[in-house]
C-alpha cells in the first residue's frame, strides 16, 4: 500500500529531513519525491510505501500533521487510492 504526502509553507531548513526521518522512524519507505521552493514558499509531493508502517496509519498522517503544525507546514497523508479517487476526472 502507498500514501501520498504533501508538504506546503514558508521554506526553512530541515523540512525534507524531518519528514524523512519520520517516515523512517515509523518505517514508511520513500520511494518518489520532488520538492520545489518558489520565493519563500516549499512544496513538496512524496510517494511512500506504508506496507511496514509500525503504527496505524491515521497515527501516522496524524503525527506528521503535528509535525507540520510545529513548523507552520501544512503536511498532510493520505492513502494512494483516495489520492487517485479525489484527483480522477
Amino acid at each position: 500500500m502507498k500514501a501520498v504526502i504533501t508538504v506546503t509553507g514558508k521554506d526553512t531548513v530541515g523540512i525534507i529531513a524531518d519528514i524523512s526521518a519520520l517516515c523512517a522512524r515509523h518505517g514508511a519507505n520513500i520511494m518518489e519525491i520532488t520538492q520545489s521552493v518558489l520565493s519563500e514558499y516549499f512544496a513538496m509531493i512524496m510517494l511512500a510505501d506504508i506496507d511496514g508502517l509500525d503504527v496505524p496509519f491515521a497515527a501516522f498522517a496524524e503525527e506528521l500533521a503535528d509535525m507540520g503544525k510545529k513548523r507552520g507546514l501544512d503536511a498532510r497523508a493520505m492513502h494512494e487510492d483516495i489520492f487517485n479517487t479525489m484527483h480522477h476526472v
